[in-house]
């Protein structure tokens, strides 16, 4: 029966061999750091999408950035001895834990405290992480070669460094996020990095010098670790509420969004947040939806199948309801925890108004792309009520294709009204999603209202032949709206009025990059 090689190596010396199972811990480790490296990169890269919107930019620049610095740090791996290799892992693994663990919660306050340095502080943690991780891999390689030969110990790096990242990018989005958040994930992976350093010095304490305080310093860390992501949630809620002036007393990370919802106790307003963009006021928002849906419902005609896109908290559908020949409206919006929050929280459940009692509404979570891409129903009146186009995802609803799309699941007499975000703060934003709309029917007409929780906000509706807007038929009760607003509310000043934008489309995809250049004009600012 054959031995096991033997460690012979004395404590803070070179190793001069190393045993099957040592070789295991190694291996094993190899992907789990790897899984970590790439949790890293996505917690930054989601929580730079959040605060800063554009997430294309956002995740290119941290991928980049991130191999970038893993190559510097393999490059300055040489600068490492053969002696200590151990120890080397163990330290890196120990500040890759506490930098890692706490880079999302860091990031979250200094952009709420210091925003104008968040960038730096992003790209430093990036950089650091990255050389970080990439001083890992020549000194598992090193370490490995003791036993095997060198090319056969970089396969086997090298496979289990792709299949760690492979375990890493499809935990994040599916277990990590939607379960524990940004903050607590950041601080769970940072556990695992410190487990696999505890883990490795076990097996090595008999190389190690001072193995003890190795141990202790190991052993510190990981209790931070799991006293951050048992009180993850308040750390949480603290790094949240400094994005934010009024109490939050609502936090939900869905598998699709950030969901906030906060509450002025002085004036008693509450407001809807989703990934950092408001969605409404409570105090103003019978303003937007009565301004989105009537225009588009109160024309003559038939309006018995009418089709919402978006529009999960139900307020919309409290506008539709209030017109009888409505036979069956069809809500479609991806996270049921919207429509969810809207029926439990009870002031939430007043704003609707009923909306999700009625029979006549019936609820659709999942994409819209792909709910008015089937064949089905014919609507009468279709109403858009998207979140603004910053980032590529909401891009495609806001497309040719996805107008035409619509349009084919329209009635030739229906007619669409989308929100259109700010002619003002965001106008070419505005006029392009007008001209998209142009391209794929024959009649469009915009108009804009003032909101006070957004400004100035705009909308614009299509068909192949619509009414005289300026004359609406109200005759439904409103607080806000009437005739003489919508006859305003067509009007456009010279510094709104109309300006020759593209057409967006999934294949030339301008629009996300209109609306984050509109964002940071010096009008928007």
């Amino acid at each position: 029966m054959q031995e096991e090689p033997m460690t012979t190596n004395q404590p803070g010396s070179d190793i001069a061999d190393i045993s099957a199972q040592q070789s295991g811990v190694l291996l094993v480790s190899i992907m789990l750091v790897a899984a970590c490296g790439i949790a890293y990169e996505l917690i930054i890269s989601t929580v730079s999408s959040y605060l800063l919107g554009d997430s294309v930019v956002q995740f290119s620049l941290t991928i980049g950035l991130f191999m970038f610095a893993m190559g510097s740090g393999s490059y300055l791996s040489k600068l490492i001895g053969e002696k200590r290799l151990i120890e080397n892992f163990i330290l890196v693994e120990m500040a890759i834990a506490m930098v890692g663990g706490v880079c999302s919660i860091c990031l979250f306050v200094v952009f709420a405290a210091l925003n104008p340095f968040y960038k730096t502080v992003m790209y430093s943690f990036i950089m650091i992480i990255g050389v970080l991780v990439g001083l890992e891999i020549p000194i598992l390689t090193a370490i490995l070669s003791k036993r095997e030969s060198l090319r056969k110990s970089l396969a086997h790096v090298l496979s289990l460094d792709y299949v760690g990242a492979l375990i890493g990018s499809v935990a994040f989005p599916l277990f990590l996020l939607p379960t524990l958040g940004l903050i607590r994930t950041s601080f769970a992976v940072g556990l695992v990095n410190i487990l696999t350093a505890l883990v490795t010095l076990l097996f090595f304490r008999k190389s190690i010098a001072r193995s003890g305080l190795w141990i202790a310093g190991c052993v510190a860390i990981l209790i931070a670790m799991i006293a951050f992501v048992i009180g993850g949630t308040f750390l949480s809620r603290y790094a949240e509420k400094q994005l934010y002036f009024d109490q939050i007393i609502q936090i939900e990370q869905t598998p699709y969004q950030r969901v906030v919802v906060t509450q002025n106790r002085t004036n008693n307003d509450h407001r809807l947040y989703i990934d950092g963009h408001i969605q409404f006021s409570s105090r103003d928002e019978h303003r937007y939806h009565e301004a989105l849906v009537h225009p588009v419902m109160a024309p003559a005609g038939p309006r018995e199948n009418v089709l919402i896109l978006g529009g999960g908290d139900g307020l919309a559908a409290r506008e539709v309801l209030k017109y009888q020949d409505v036979k069956q409206i069809d809500l479609v919006d991806i996270d049921p925890a919207i429509s969810r929050l809207a029926q439990e929280l009870p002031l939430l459940r007043k704003l609707t108004a009923g909306s999700f009692d009625d029979p006549r509404l019936k609820l659709h979570h999942q994409d819209a792309f792909i709910f008015i891409n089937k064949p089905g129903t014919l609507y009468d009146r279709v109403i858009i009520d998207m979140p603004d186009p910053h980032n590529e995802v909401l891009n495609k609803l806001y497309s040719r294709e996805f107008y035409t799309m619509i349009k084919r699941r329209m009635n030739p007499d229906a007619i669409l009204v989308s929100q259109s975000s700010s002619p003002f703060f965001t106008r070419r934003t505005f006029w392009c999603i007008e001209k998209t709309l142009a391209d794929v029917f024959t009649d469009t007409d915009s108009y804009h209202v003032t909101i006070p929780s957004f400004g100035v906000w705009g909308f614009n509706l299509a068909g192949n032949a619509l009414p005289d807007n300026s004359q609406l038929p109200l005759t439904v009760e409103t607080r806000y709206l009437d005739s003489d607003v919508m006859q305003a509310a067509l009007v456009f000043g010279k510094d709104m009025d109309k300006i020759d934008m593209p057409v967006n489309s999934i294949m030339e995809p301008v629009l996300y990059q209109l609306y984050i250049d509109d964002l940071n004009s010096p009008v928007a600012n």
